[in-house]
């Protein structure tokens, strides 16, 4: 489900040779290729200052020819906003051939980071609120989460994580984790 590692080395080599190319275009303005990968890339590193920063600099007239700008940022502010559901749903559009495979990793590792939160923050919870945070239909959600190691009782309607393995070199959860922890319990309490 996660991308892999050789996949991430293979994106931040590539948003290196983008970085280039916009810095090298000729008049300051890149391709309309470049800006939507850049900024794809940007998402799917989890970098949303440097995607907000991106999307600010790429032309408006660049932007209004190239709809798919516009889609990828949707994206960003759902990220940004940490609005899972609504996530989800901008994500699955039909997307150029050159963006396409950075999308279908954004949502994978997406779906990967909520699984980890989940996996943290609860001992069960509703079939329906992991439905809403892994932005899948019940039957998938259980599914992804049977094979993510965890198990569920479906009279109860209730998913139980499998709990992450302690450390043990003794590391306390940084202040950052904690911080999204806190947003993820937020966010299904809601």
């Amino acid at each position: 489900m996660a991308a892999t590692t050789m996949e991430t080395k293979d994106y931040s080599v590539m948003s290196a040779d983008l970085e280039k190319r916009e810095l090298e275009s000729p008049g300051g303005i890149a391709t309309p290729q470049t800006y939507g990968q850049l900024l794809a890339i940007y998402l799917f590193q989890n970098d949303l200052p440097n995607a907000k920063l991106l999307w600010k600099r790429i032309p408006q007239g660049v932007k209004e020819a190239n709809p798919e700008l516009g889609q990828i940022w949707i994206v960003g502010q759902k990220l940004w906003n940490r609005d899972f559901p609504e996530l989800y749903k901008s994500l699955d559009v039909e997307w150029p051939e050159h963006i396409l495979p950075i999308m279908k990793a954004l949502m994978e590792s997406t779906r990967t980071r909520a699984l980890h939160l989940a996996a943290k923050a609860y001992s069960s919870i509703s079939i329906e609120d992991a439905s809403l945070f892994l932005g899948l239909p019940p039957d998938k959600t259980i599914e992804e989460a049977v094979a993510f190691g965890w198990t569920n009782d479906r009279n109860q309607h209730l998913i139980m994580p499998k709990k992450p393995d302690v450390p043990t070199d003794g590391v306390a959860p940084s202040e950052e984790q904690l911080a999204k922890l806190t947003d993820f319990v937020v966010f299904l309490e809601n």
